[in-house]
């Protein structure tokens, strides 16, 4: 008797060294939304919220709404970053999420502290 071939599991799979960073070749490749150079690097929220606003509406290659658009591509940046992202630079991107909503016409513009 023959034995049983067996499929590998995604841990036996060596993996290549180029298909590891799919994030990165996003990060370099992507074209969905045309962003302006230097805009999470801002220190005002709302002028990145309104770049990234800008950037999706004018998109033809959005698969989605331009709200959804811009709010994907902000936490990507900032799920990208990870670690190295420092608390200031954190706080001012995350309140850029909170300068979104009311750009887009949805809940109301958060409050500072």
């Amino acid at each position: 008797m023959a034995k049983a071939s067996r499929k590998k599991n995604a841990a036996q799979i060596p993996h290549r060294r180029g298909s590891r960073k799919w994030s990165a070749k996003v990060t370099r490749e992507s074209h969905a939304l045309a962003l302006d150079k230097g805009v999470f690097t801002v220190k005002n929220p709302r002028a990145i919220a309104r770049s990234l606003k800008r950037s999706a509406e004018r998109s033809r290659a959005r698969k989605s709404s331009p709200q959804q658009s811009a709010l994907s591509m902000l936490t990507f940046y900032i799920n990208r970053a990870g670690a190295s992202l420092s608390a200031t630079r954190r706080r001012t991107l995350e309140a850029a999420k909170g300068e979104l909503r009311p750009l887009f016409g949805k809940g109301k513009r958060p409050r500072v502290a």
